[in-house]
């Protein structure tokens, strides 16, 4: 008889080889560092205090195994401050950079606690390390397992989603505060949050003064091991270990998965004028690529470059996956700059990069999402093309095509075609399926969906750069002003292209990424690169959410439209030919007239004809046959129903064209075309119609 042994209490947890380790009589420290000629841990006893209580000396032939330098010390507990510092060799020419005086944060640091302190001795005093006990009443959570091809992402950051007055929480901008939202979260319907990086960063300079323009996004890695201590409500050293953990978990109840953006390609250390921080103090040469002269590459565009491909940074990053995996319960990451753990270990870019088809195949982390942002800033652009099948990549294609289209660029209808059927010229050569493709019209980096109908140029002087940071390529218009404008027909146009836009993108085959704040049209006042913008440029203003309360109902209801139809969220690539029981194509593509498309035409209108899914696909009999009319023209078109179409019960469902409630009917009973067969579409619009259920 086969018996089940219940483990209701049973949580997986991954214990790290280095770093702080608690142990039952004390805390054993362990750090790499293969060239240091003397090691030091320095133990502080306040978060506050300038100089450590005490320093503990390596003893080189008791205490170094390998190039692990390891010791017990024992009395120690869980909330111990701490760093180390070490000596050797200061020879930049042989990419040796030591520097005896350096506190230096641990690689493995779990926590840091408190800021960058004042200098005038010369001396970099970082936030100091906290020693962790990764144990947490998880109540049975487990990851959440959901098909990346039933996703809907929602890229966000943690602390301008709820830090702004009109959040009215108890925990503005914490991981607290963010479980205070979910409720906003649910109601919309999305599955999974991508966190803007949550591992430490700087807030402050490293001489300890406040920065006019602080690191904001927070791509500026200072311990990758470590949730940010700047997003916890707690004041207590290391209370962000817990909270983040706690967010997770509520999450996780709400159906919700989680997704970290991660920065291993470059850290906050900078290049030759940077401070020695941690990497540089412990193995220079080994954490970062260097130049023939020694010099710091900069495939990332911030003045280093994570030397990924190297064994032990390799390692590292492993543990970092694992950890966040198994002790945090994330359910995936986006890694930033992707293409940079494509790079050998002289910064050529190579074939089958061991880095990243270990990630891929780590059992550790089968349970994940693992996602590309697939090229780097050195001219790496591998969108298509990184990684084998289990990876998914940010698709730029999607989101130039896709604005393209919408603003009337000639040579975008069959390009923004492909991107609707799940862009088949970038993945299905690799025998890759069509969730392998992250669609998305904006993300943190540029405009918000509201500014790229509402400038046409970038407007990032609040930056301090004379607007010359941000990308210049923004495929954007204003419709005849810059920015805001009270007058009606601009207003229109802007509506309905916002419109346009959401629902190409979270009808496409694929997996659609929204970006906080777009359902409600969120502004940025035209600034296309709110890095350093911790204020109300950045910041959700939740008022939004009821001032346009017409648009955020009509994202709910795209998605709910989506999440229950199959039809919208095929796993294997449309071919344009008729499946096994139906006598039409999977998919159709049809001029204004309801003949066959010519791709070569000029006019930006067509329809398309998606058929539901065959039963075998659709066990549960939700698939209907959808019909969408795009009108990209300046004037009024007259579609003809496509011939498959004609005789069927057919409701409409979009109309992006129509006033709030008419612009969408979220129960799908609208109504039926007047005519039978015509359908009259103003300029810019498109309208969607469903047929009755195929598979009943």
């Amino acid at each position: 008889m086969l018996m089940r042994h219940p483990h209701p209490e049973l949580q997986f947890a991954y214990q790290l080889p280095y770093g702080a380790v608690v142990k039952p009589n004390g805390v054993q420290f362990s750090v790499y560092s293969r060239s240091a000629t003397s090691m030091r841990l320095l133990l502080y006893k306040n978060v506050n205090d300038r100089d450590p209580s005490k320093v503990i000396e390596f003893d080189r032939d008791v205490d170094r195994w390998g190039d692990i330098w390891s010791i017990q010390v024992p009395n120690l507990k869980p909330g111990q401050l701490y760093h180390f510092q070490a000596s050797g060799p200061f020879d930049p020419e042989r990419g040796q950079r030591f520097d005896a005086s350096a506190r230096l944060i641990d690689p493995y640091a779990k926590a840091l606690a408190g800021k960058f302190q004042s200098n005038e001795d010369g001396i970099t005093r970082p936030p100091k390390c906290v020693v962790v006990d990764d144990s947490f009443d998880w109540e049975g959570d487990r990851h959440l397992r959901h098909d990346l091809s039933d996703s809907v992402i929602y890229e966000m950051h943690v602390r301008g989603f709820t830090k702004s007055k009109t959040a009215k929480i108890k925990n503005p901008g914490t991981y607290l505060g963010v479980i205070e939202k979910i409720p906003y979260l649910k109601a919309l319907g999305v599955t999974a949050v991508e966190l803007m990086p949550v591992h430490e960063f700087p807030i402050e300079a490293t001489n300890g003064e406040k920065l006019e323009r602080p690191n904001y996004w927070g791509y500026d890695p200072m311990a990758f091991f470590a949730p940010h201590r700047g997003y916890a409500a707690g004041k207590q050293p290391g209370a962000q270990v817990n909270e983040f953990k706690e967010m997770v978990k509520a999450l996780h109840a709400a159906g919700i998965e989680v997704i970290l953006d991660v920065v291993f390609n470059h850290t906050c250390e900078g290049n030759e004028q940077g401070p020695t921080l941690s990497f540089k103090g412990l193995e220079n040469s080994v954490y970062y690529i260097l130049s023939e002269q020694e010099h710091y590459t900069n495939y990332s565009g911030c003045g280093n470059t994570v030397n990924g491909n190297h064994p032990v940074v390799r390692e590292m990053i492993f543990h970092c996956l694992r950890h966040w995996v198994h002790n945090y319960h994330v359910d995936g990451f986006r890694f930033d700059l992707a293409s940079i753990l494509s790079r050998d270990r002289h910064g050529n870019l190579v074939p089958n990069p061991p880095m990243v088809e270990l990630i891929a195949e780590d059992p550790m982390l089968a349970d994940t999402k693992i996602i590309a942002e697939a090229w780097d800033a050195a001219g790496a652009y591998q969108v298509g093309s990184f990684g084998d099948l289990r990876w998914a990549e940010w698709n730029g294609r999607f989101r130039d095509d896709v604005r393209g289209f919408w603003r009337g660029d000639g040579g975008t209808l069959g390009a923004v075609a492909t991107r609707l059927a799940g862009s088949s010229d970038l993945y299905q050569h690799a025998g890759r399926a069509p969730f392998c493709s992250i669609n998305f019209v904006t993300s943190h980096d540029g405009f918000t969906m509201n500014d790229l109908v509402s400038y046409r140029d970038k407007h990032n002087m609040a930056n301090g750069e004379d607007n010359r940071d941000g990308d210049n390529h923004n495929i954007s218009d204003n419709y005849g002003i810059e920015g805001p404008t009270r007058r009606r027909g601009i207003q229109s146009v802007r509506e309905r292209q916002i419109k346009n836009m959401l629902s190409t993108l979270l009808l496409s085959q694929g997996v659609p990424m929204l970006v906080s704040g777009d359902e409600a049209r969120r502004t940025q006042k035209g600034n296309n690169n709110a890095y350093c913008q911790d204020n109300d440029i950045s910041w959700f203003d939740w008022r939004l959410v009821e001032k346009n309360e017409s648009m955020v109902r009509f994202v709910q209801g795209l998605i709910k439209f989506r999440r229950d139809q199959p039809t919208m969220r095929r796993k294997k690539f449309l071919t344009g030919r008729p499946e096994n029981g139906r006598k039409i194509p999977d998919v159709s593509w049809f001029n204004a007239n309801g003949d066959a498309l010519d791709w070569h035409q000029p006019e930006l209108a067509m329809s398309a004809y998606l058929a539901a899914p065959l039963k075998a696909d659709d066990p549960d009999g939700m698939g209907r046959d959808v019909v969408m009319f795009f009108n990209s023209t300046g004037e009024r078109k007259t579609f003809n129903m496509p011939l498959h179409g004609r005789g069927m019960k057919w409701n409409l469902f979009v109309d992006t064209t129509a006033p709030s409630p008419a612009d969408i009917y979220p129960d799908l009973d609208g109504p039926v075309p007047v005519s039978g067969q015509a359908i009259d579409l103003s300029y810019k619009g498109l309208m969607i119609y469903v047929s009755e259920l195929v598979n009943q």
